[in-house]
């Protein structure tokens, strides 16, 4: 894709995103999701105010992460396993997709082997899909309450992953669910934790999630266009 078409859907999405937030909320931050495409076709985003991207997969992170540190915070966004936190503890500026308590005390024990505090935000599944990971909505305060006493990470919000689905009624009823167990969680947090990010809407229905208060989105094919994700 070449610079001026990149540019021309970021100010794009943009704009759509502000109007969308109609007043209500302030304009969520995008994500710029990468997997699949190269450092080359990436690189460009930072000259055009974009700093912070998403990927999935760990080897993805570790392969690229020469060409694009120095530019970028990397967001970890897709499901990581526990054996690999290790690769990627000390080259993410934030782990979205902690959803279990065996990922969290993996990711603390890392943590505080290197010293450091890891960012993360709890992923919540709210149609209950499993495949995409993420825990009921119901679970989420408890295990608030248990990561909260972990010195290595430190939570900062929510995340969801939507439904594939068309129906858009559907969709606006989740998000807003979301928005509502934010809300809630942002009252009832226990001390240690923060509510500060709400991280849901893909390219599909980013600016669904606007209209109900993402402070985050993640935005692949839209921005960068489609590639074969198979690979």
């Amino acid at each position: 894709m070449q610079a001026q078409e990149l540019r021309a859907r970021l100010e794009s999405i943009r704009t759509a995103l502000a109007g969308a937030s109609e007043g209500r909320y302030a304009p969520p931050k995008v994500i710029a999701v990468t997997k699949t495409h190269p450092a080359e076709e990436i690189l460009p985003l930072a000259e055009m105010g974009v700093r912070d991207i998403g990927e999935n997969r760990v080897q993805e992170i570790v392969e690229k992460l020469p060409l694009l540190a120095e530019k970028f915070d990397i967001h970890l966004i897709g499901r990581l396993q526990t054996n690999k936190v290790k690769y990627i503890i000390d080259q993410v500026c934030m782990i979205q997709s902690v959803d279990r308590l065996p990922l969290a005390q993996e990711i603390d024990r890392q943590a505080c082997r290197r010293g450091l505090t890891v960012p993360v935000l709890v992923q919540v599944s709210p149609a209950g899909e499993e495949q995409k990971g993420g825990m009921a909505p119901e679970e989420v305060r408890p295990f608030l309450e248990t990561v909260r006493h972990m010195p290595g990470l430190s939570v900062r919000g929510l995340m969801a992953v939507m439904p594939n689905t068309p129906d858009q009624a559907y969709l606006g009823g989740l998000f807003a669910d979301m928005r509502t167990l934010f809300e809630r969680m942002r009252e009832e947090a226990p001390q240690g934790v923060a509510m500060e990010e709400l991280s849901m809407g893909m390219s599909g229905d980013y600016l669904l999630a606007a209209r109900h208060g993402a402070t985050m989105v993640r935005i692949g094919s839209a921005l960068l266009g489609a590639r074969d994700y198979s690979k």
